[in-house]
Formats: structure tokens, sequence, C-alpha cells
């Protein structure tokens, strides 16, 4: 991760911010992201990428010196707190560690669980 991080204005240049075996999981993970909520607006916020359906946050994600956390809310690690388990988890956020393959399939559920949540409120 570069010390320019937090600086970034839009999230390709938080990416292109980081060192590239990181940019290559950031770039996965907002691949990821989009996928699964095309409408969703892009933005930094608190510093990283962040992701918004009607206003409402969606996924933020960050990387870190040994990690990258995911920012999903409360709600949706409590949904999935069995396959959270062995990562460090916060209240709503999770850490995975760049020593360990990224599982980008729980990111995805994670996401569309999220979304389904924000979606089906209305």
């Amino acid at each position: 991760m570069s010390k320019n991080t937090n600086s970034s204005k839009n999230v390709d240049q938080y990416i292109k911010d980081c060192q590239e075996n990181v940019q290559i999981i950031l770039q996965n993970i907002r691949d990821i992201i989009k996928k699964i909520a095309p409408d969703a607006v892009e933005s930094i916020s608190y510093g990283m990428p962040a992701y918004k359906i009607n206003g409402q946050p969606l996924v933020y994600f960050a990387a870190f010196p040994n990690h990258i956390g995911f920012y999903a809310t409360p709600v949706t690690h409590e949904a999935f707190a069995d396959e959270l388990g062995k990562y460090k988890t916060g209240k709503g956020s999770v850490q995975f560690p760049l020593n360990q393959s990224i599982p980008y399939d729980l990111i995805s559920k994670l996401t569309k669980y999220k979304l389904d949540k924000l979606t089906s409120v209305h």
C-alpha cells in the first residue's frame, strides 16, 4: 500500500497507488462488486473505495500492509459468522490476510447479501 492511498481522489487512483500484487486483488474485488451491483455509485469515502445503492452504503474495501479490509456492515457479517470465523473481524469488518488466498467467493456472497438487504427494503 502507498502512503498516498488515503488522499486518492477516485478508485482507479487508489488501486494504482498500491503495490502491484495488491492492485490485482483490489481490482478483482472491484470487479465482483460492479458485476453484482452494476448500478452502485463508486466513490472514495473514509479514504477507501466505497459503493452505495440509493444513497445507502453497500460495501467498502481497503488495502493495508498485511491484509485487505472488507466492510459490509454488522448485519451482513452476522449472517456469515461461520464463514468469517477464521478471519479477524470487527463489528462490520473483516480482514483477509495477504499471505492467504483471498476468498473471492465469500466477498461475492457478502456483497450479494448486502445488496439484497438494501433493495428488498423498498
